[in-house]
């Protein structure tokens, strides 16, 4: 269970959070919407530990982990710019997350290879990501975060690079996975038709707090 406890935030003399609260259970995904510059990428950024919070804590599974670094929360953060790594091949990319954590590599490949079977991606492991359309390299980022198996799937307007079919398409995909691997997850998008497919609840950023939209 993720658990936010009245977060604030400022920035510039500006509020962007203010007295954020939330609870996220594994396997439910929550959808936050709202413009750009509202506040809601910067909540994602403070769950993942990458930007500091001025109030409040960030709790799992009942820990405290709001002083935690990024590395030891275990949580993914996947962007709408993929980040995958063009000098690697796709295999390599799924791998990457193993490695960092001190896995042989041998076996983070053996288990970057079992992943893409399971994404349907066997045939492109030896490709470079770049020889991949936008939706290959999305379902590649997402079996990147997913082999780790992290306790919170952060995800900032992932879809938003691809044409509408495509979206529409890994938007089931990314609601069975999440449910597949029992993660809590948390969505941020402006497109509320996005939010009301993947989400199981949603809420929308008002003035640096969150406003229950269904």
């Amino acid at each position: 269970m993720l658990e936010l406890f009245s977060i604030s935030k400022d920035w510039q003399a500006r509020v962007l959070l203010r007295d954020v609260s939330l609870r996220v259970a594994p396997g439910e995904t929550v959808a936050t919407l709202g413009p750009s510059g509202s506040g809601k990428s910067t909540l994602l950024k403070i769950i993942a530990g990458l930007e500091p919070l001025d109030a409040g804590r960030v709790v799992f599974d009942g820990e405290d982990i709001t002083q935690q670094p990024p590395e030891r929360r275990r949580f993914a953060l996947m962007f709408q710019d993929f980040a995958l790594f063009p000098h690697l091949d796709v295999q390599d990319n799924v791998a990457f997350g193993l490695v960092e954590q001190g896995l042989r590599k041998p076996e983070a490949r053996t288990q970057a290879r079992a992943m893409l079977q399971r994404f349907g991606l066997q045939d492109f492991a030896h490709a470079r990501v770049t020889q991949l359309s936008g939706g290959e390299q999305q379902r590649v980022a997402l079996a990147r975060a997913l082999i780790t198996r992290p306790r919170v799937l952060l995800l900032d307007e992932p879809f938003s690079a691809l044409d509408a079919e495509m979206r529409l398409q890994l938007r089931e995909e990314f609601r069975q996975r999440i449910a597949e691997f029992n993660m809590a997850a948390i969505l941020v998008t402006h497109d509320e038709a996005e939010a009301r497919a993947m989400g199981t609840r949603g809420y929308r950023v008002v003035q640096g707090g969150l406003q229950v939209v269904w």
